[in-house]
């Protein structure tokens, strides 16, 4: 059990007065385990305290080339040295945005944004503008940030017969609720009737091609495309996740599919707040005053859309993810601890299900196979909580869903977990 210094508790206690919850809004720990990040180096965390931790939240995704990479933060600091944001299209942003077309597929023209969330705002917004229609679809259990149409049905009670959104935050009008209507991933039959029956007032279709870390079925994202292409609306992916993770060119290179638009984020900035709307030229017209009339055009401004800072990580970022080997590595590191893992819980006779692909998976604690939001709802949430603390005793920082190999992650950071894979599966039955 890592030892908190007086400093650590007294920041700690600071933490618990002067913000909601004691936390940031995002990683949440059992209270005995909680610490505060000092600074990281790689593939590790130190607290306030010096303890040392391997890494798999890598930030929740971003970090893939591992925190403080001397290639960006040599960008960075050049950039920082020439001016920190100037609410003016500036040389790094309009260099990126040729990298980004370059790299993806669907890619035609790049809007730039601050965050995920804004930019599944955005396309969602994008979408409407240009077809002229309200609805947009998404897929149960699926994750677009945290805008509030974004927020309908990922974690519902399972109780609403589909396509009928169910509020997942507070704070979010009910009318919102008429405006999205929801999906079972992989079920490309349901889909197709919810389509069919609404295609007339659908603005888009958003979907996550990864969901969380549901891998979609074979067919799935093949058969969505060519459902949205039938009826002219436009299929967003969400690769803010995915996006320079499974591929260089992301999870529609992976898949081999090529969705209308895209949205990017995470890696892409490098760490540091970065994230876009990309595709067809002629659905981000919209954002275009010389090309969209007054009904059509979408106003996006933004403080920090393309901040030289980011776009200087981003780049940075990008450079090195295309030198040979880099993604070879990358999954051959997943691979190793997924079947490690997989075997860990065969060994002790303990249900499990292994997801997602080895750039990005977890573990269901569970029988059932897992294809959709629903069947994850048969998981062992209490056992799932165990894990996570019983490697963060050890050591071993995961969050609460998802581990995020890196590049940087080493064998020993991986025989590591494997030891504390091996010490805490045995325990999970208590």
């Amino acid at each position: 059990m890592p030892e908190r210094s007086p400093l650590e508790r007294e920041l700690l206690d600071k933490a618990a007065k002067y913000l909601p919850g004691g936390y940031t809004g995002n990683l949440t720990v059992r209270d005995d385990l909680n610490f505060l990040v000092q600074r990281g180096q790689g593939s590790h965390i130190f607290d306030v305290s010096g303890n040392e931790y391997v890494d798999w939240l890598m930030g929740s995704g971003p970090m893939l080339l591992g925190h403080a990479h001397p290639a960006v933060v040599e960008a960075v600091i050049k950039a920082v040295e020439q001016g920190s944001t100037f609410f003016a299209t500036n040389e790094k942003a309009v260099l990126l945005a040729e990298t980004l077309v370059d790299a993806v597929a669907c890619a035609e023209q790049v809007r730039f944004t601050t965050s995920g969330t804004d930019a599944t705002f955005q396309a969602m917004r994008a979408a409407r503008s240009f077809t002229k229609k309200e609805k947009v679809l998404k897929f149960e259990g699926g994750f677009h940030g945290t805008s509030d149409y974004a927020l309908m049905s990922v974690t519902p009670s399972a109780a609403e017969e589909f396509p009928q959104a169910e509020a997942n935050s507070g704070g979010i009008p009910k009318a919102i609720q008429d405006l999205m209507l929801i999906a079972p991933f992989n079920d490309l039959d349901t889909t197709s009737a919810i389509i069919d029956a609404h295609h007339e007032e659908l603005a888009a279709v958003i979907v996550e091609p990864l969901q969380r870390v549901i891998v979609p079925q074979p067919g799935f994202l093949q058969g969505l495309r060519q459902l949205t292409a039938k009826y002219d609306i436009p299929l967003i992916f969400d690769e803010v996740v995915t996006g320079f993770r499974l591929a260089y060119g992301g999870a529609q290179e992976y898949y081999g599919v090529i969705p209308d638009l895209c949205c990017m984020g995470k890696i892409m900035g490098g760490g540091y707040p970065l994230a876009v709307v990309m595709g067809r030229r002629d659905i981000l017209s919209v954002y275009d005053p010389a090309a969209a009339d007054a009904d059509s055009f979408v106003s996006q401004i933004g403080t920090l859309n393309g901040n030289p800072i980011a776009c200087a990580a981003g780049l940075a970022t990008l450079a090195e993810l295309r030198k040979p080997g880099v993604y070879e590595g990358l999954h051959e590191t997943g691979s190793r601890l997924r079947q490690a893992l997989v075997d860990s819980c065969a060994e002790n006779d303990i249900p499990v299900r292994m997801c997602g692909e080895d750039a990005i998976f977890d573990v269901y604690f569970t029988g059932h196979p897992v294809v959709n939001y629903r069947d994850t709802l048969t998981a062992d949430g209490q056992m799932m909580g165990r894990f996570n603390a019983g490697l963060l005793e050890r050591g071993i920082l995961k969050g609460g869903q998802k581990f995020y190999p890196s590049t940087v992650h080493t064998e020993e950071d991986v025989d590591k977990t494997i030891q504390a894979f091996q010490e805490v599966v045995p325990t999970l039955r208590g």
